[in-house]
């Protein structure tokens, strides 16, 4: 399948689960898709990179080791991205990658996961949290920079500082996931 025929292939993708699914095997079992998939995903003004970020996730949720060959592609991208529907699975695959990192089952992201490539998520889920985006992301972001402010140590003094200068002007998702994470820096902190 050509760039152009996946392309077209996207038109298809909706907000259904096995939409999602169907194309993220697809792009599994063909991983000479995964790149095509990944320029379409990071050209970010066209509508289409959207339906591109919801397959990635999903191809991500299903085999998140499929993406090593491309973590220098992905990171390099992933602050470029800006439009709503493509910002929530660039946050859910950042959290995916930081659970598997700080994890305590083996996997091979820990090998794989560079200084730069942690920098790149910590500037990504930092900017998520700054700027106007929707809970969905904020929620992922909160989540992957406490877990990279386990090794970062001035990660976890600027989250807080974030958390609780906007808890008054959030959701209550928001101030929810706030509290835990709250809770959590405490803990480790003290």
């Amino acid at each position: 399948m050509t760039k152009a025929q996946l392309y077209e292939e996207l038109n298809y993708v909706n907000h259904s689960r096995e939409k999602r699914l169907y194309y993220a095997n697809l792009v599994l079992s063909q991983p000479e898709l995964l790149e095509p998939l990944l320029e379409i995903l990071f050209d970010v003004d066209d509508k289409i990179s959207c339906r591109a970020a919801w397959v990635f996730e999903f191809m991500c949720g299903e085999n998140l080791e499929a993406i090593i060959p491309h973590l220098d592609t992905f990171t390099n991208n992933v602050s470029s991205v800006h439009l709503d529907p493509a910002v929530r699975p660039m946050a859910k695959i950042c959290e995916y990658l930081t659970t598997a990192y700080y994890g305590k089952s083996d996997s091979k992201i820990k090998q794989h996961l560079s200084e730069s490539h942690k920098e790149k998520i910590i500037e990504a889920c930092f900017d998520w949290m700054i700027n106007d985006e929707k809970i969905a992301p904020k929620a992922y972001s909160m989540n992957s920079l406490y877990l990279l402010g386990t090794e970062y140590d001035w990660i976890h003094p600027e989250l807080a500082m974030i958390l609780e200068r906007d808890f008054q002007m959030q959701s209550s998702g928001f101030k929810a996931r706030a509290r835990h994470i709250l809770k959590k820096i405490k803990k480790v902190s003290s």
